[in-house]
C-alpha cells in the first residue's frame, strides 16, 4: 500500500503581521518597563490580566520612542484602564 504526498495542491503564502513590523529596542529605551512588566508576570503566575496597566505603560513607552506604530490605546484593548484613569483624575474647576 503505498501513500502518495501532495505537497504541491495548496501553496503557503506568508503574509505580513497585522499590525506591521516595528524596529526591536536595541538600545534598551523602554527595558525598564519591560522588566516590570515581566516581574508582575512572574509574580501573579503569568496572569497577564493582572498586569495590563504595565503592559500599557511599556507600548506607551514604545509608541513615545517611535519603536512601533502609534495607536489610540483603545485600540489596543486598553480602554476600560483609560475609563478608569479619566474617572480617578479629580475635575479641574
Amino acid at each position: 500500500m503505498s501513500t502518495a504526498m501532495n505537497f504541491g495542491s495548496k501553496s503557503f503564502k506568508p503574509r505580513p503581521p497585522d499590525k506591521g513590523a516595528f524596529p526591536l529596542d536595541h538600545f534598551g529605551e523602554c527595558s525598564a518597563f519591560k522588566e516590570r512588566f515581566m516581574e508582575c508576570l512572574r509574580d501573579s503566575g503569568y496572569e497577564s490580566g493582572a498586569c495590563r496597566q504595565r503592559a500599557m505603560a511599556y507600548l506607551e513607552c514604545r509608541m513615545e520612542r517611535q519603536l512601533m506604530a502609534n495607536e489610540p490605546l483603545e485600540k489596543l484593548g486598553f480602554k476600560d484602564l483609560i475609563d478608569e484613569k479619566s474617572e480617578a483624575k479629580p475635575e479641574k474647576l
